[in-house]
């Protein structure tokens, strides 16, 4: 079922399937919520599974940024409050939270600011580290490119580098299409998630403090989330589950799409 709801001037669309326990999934940079179809499709049949479209992303369009901002840049934690209003609107005192990439930040800021309304999360080829020097320089540099030649010209550059050599080889018509996708964001809604991205801090006290399981799904092949500091956070919390996946990079719920239903529901099922 399609809903939508206003929050902070922003008609952000969300879908709600499936019966029992909820979940929700949030996408992550150049994506909108149907990146997780596939999921969705599976997991209907155990949980109820909730997705919204950022906003910015999908159909969440935000036609004036600073209308809906004033001076301030977005930042993950105002997202959070975007995700929180869902739930609030569904009636829903707390769920699970799976978040992809950029939607991880997101999840992780949530989970600190609102931690009682959280029975558990997952990063999905996320971080919980802090952007480092290097990776801001990159960030800047991106935000150069998409003010010069836009939002669509960026992602068709970048979408690529998200897929490990095995996908890329063997599905090159999923990832044009991802990039086709790419041609409904504005260059300002790209900025403004690279800004929100680089203001996020350390969030690593998070995975050490929160209480319940968390869900780390690693790519080795990702190339935007180093696995290597996936696999240092997966030490962190008092309780976490891990999924590798040797041939995937940074796009799992595509490339392995088996796989990531497989940990997504023994993660989701499982009691403490």
């Amino acid at each position: 079922m399609k809903k939508q709801i206003e929050v902070n001037q922003v008609m952000v669309h969300y879908t709600v399937t499936g019966s029992g326990k909820a979940v929700l999934f949030i996408h992550g940079f150049g994506e909108d919520g149907e990146v997780w179809k596939d999921q969705a499709d599976f997991l209907k049949d155990y949980f109820t599974v909730i997705i919204p479209d950022l906003p910015g992303s999908g159909q969440s369009k935000v036609d004036n940024w600073k209308l809906v901002l004033g001076t301030n840049n977005l930042t993950v934690e105002w997202l959070s409050d975007c995700i929180k209003a869902v739930l609030d609107a569904e009636q829903i005192t707390a769920c699970s939270i799976i978040g992809h990439s950029m939607g991880g930040y997101v999840t992780l800021a949530f989970a600190e600011k609102y931690p009682s309304r959280l029975h558990k999360f997952g990063l999905f080829h996320s971080t919980a580290y802090a952007d480092n020097e290097e990776k801001i320089k990159a960030r800047r540099k991106g935000i150069e490119f998409i003010k010069e030649y836009g939002a669509y010209a960026f992602l068709k550059q970048s979408i690529p580098n998200f897929f490990g050599a095995k996908f890329s080889a063997e599905h090159p018509e999923e990832i044009e299409a991802m990039i086709e996708k790419g041609k409904i964001f504005s260059a300002e809604s790209l900025i403004q998630y690279y800004e929100a991205m680089i203001a996020r801090p350390d969030r690593t006290t998070v995975l050490k403090t929160f209480p319940a399981p968390v869900l780390f799904i690693i790519g080795m092949e990702d190339k935007p989330v180093s696995p290597q500091d996936s696999l240092e956070q997966s030490h962190m919390p008092a309780k976490s589950m891990v999924t590798i996946f040797e041939n995937s990079g940074h796009m799992g719920m595509k490339e392995e799409k088996e796989l990531s239903n497989k940990a997504l529901f023994k993660f989701l099922s499982f009691e403490e």
